[in-house]
């Protein structure tokens, strides 16, 4: 029997701008299961779902790894690799190949990429402090500076 369920504000690029922060289980990539709503309402948050195949995502990295050295301490950065044609083990040496230094975790069941309406890899998403979105974008060229002072 399938259950109807409401699903959360969106525009075309997912949840809107303004709404509040969904949780959604994940896990981490040893297998842990947390979550994302314990990273929200914390400090400002900026989720990234992307996958190792993603050429956007690929674009996106130098940038997320600059301002994830830039916000140490300031912004927690979590990234979300979403399950399709990938593994915990095949992201976990990825992450450790380029160096990740922020939270890397999986999204098994597709629960976060529902959750947060995600129209496709390289979606970003920045929570401020109160747990509010202040700003979504798709694609390899994002102006994520200026979308994590927007978190601040």
């Amino acid at each position: 029997m399938m259950v109807a369920r409401a699903l959360p504000a969106q525009d075309p690029m997912g949840l809107a701008v303004g709404t509040k922060a969904p949780g959604a289980m994940v896990q981490t990539l040893d297998g842990k299961r947390v979550d994302l709503s314990s990273f929200i309402g914390k400090g400002p948050v900026v989720l990234e779902f992307w996958a190792l195949w993603c050429s956007n995502c690929k674009e996106l990295e130098p940038q997320i790894q600059t301002l994830v050295k830039k916000y140490a301490g300031k912004v927690q950065f979590v990234a979300v690799a979403v399950s399709v044609n990938e593994s915990p083990d095949r992201v976990h040496r990825y992450a450790t190949k380029y160096g990740y230094t922020h939270q890397v975790l999986f999204d098994v069941t597709g629960a976060a990429t529902d959750a947060y309406a995600v129209p496709a890899t390289s979606y970003v998403v920045v929570v401020d402090r109160g747990g509010k979105i202040v700003y979504t974008g798709l694609g390899g060229d994002q102006q994520l500076e200026a979308a994590v002072q927007k978190g601040l």
